[in-house]
């Protein structure tokens, strides 16, 4: 069963790993409900900032096409961003939006995104560093 923490995790931001298309849609539209997995679980998935090099490890080592990494302030995500327990791990930020609706990713809650760079097998953007 996840772990229903609310923002008790008191983080400033929380990270999402986006495609170069996705980004290009949320500029676009000025919102996103993610992609597949996001859409077919009923949230969109964010890690904290330790937590991103181990899920685009685990992920993203194999997509085409550029990602970006979104910087996103937890408190524009209000009481929607919810932390939960994966499996017997971590526990990873989860934005589902106002009363579990899984609304979608506001742009307005962006601070920064950056270009990621695949280098002899690892990601890097100053946002990592």
């Amino acid at each position: 069963m996840a772990a229903d923490r609310g923002v008790l995790e008191n983080e400033e931001f929380v990270y999402r790993i986006s495609t170069s298309e996705e980004w290009e849609d949320l500029q676009r539209s000025e919102a996103t409900f993610g992609g597949d997995i996001d859409k077919s679980s009923g949230c969109i998935h964010l890690s904290k900032l330790h937590q991103v090099p181990s899920t685009l490890q685990n992920f993203f080592q194999n997509v085409n096409g550029d990602l970006y990494l979104l910087q996103v302030a937890a408190v524009k995500l209000g009481k929607g961003l919810i932390y939960e327990a994966v499996g017997n791990s971590d526990v990873f930020p989860h934005f589902y939006g106002p009363s579990r609706s899984f609304s979608p990713l506001p742009l307005d809650a962006i601070t920064k995104a950056e270009k990621l760079i695949l280098s002899d097998g690892k990601f890097s953007c100053s946002l990592l560093n």
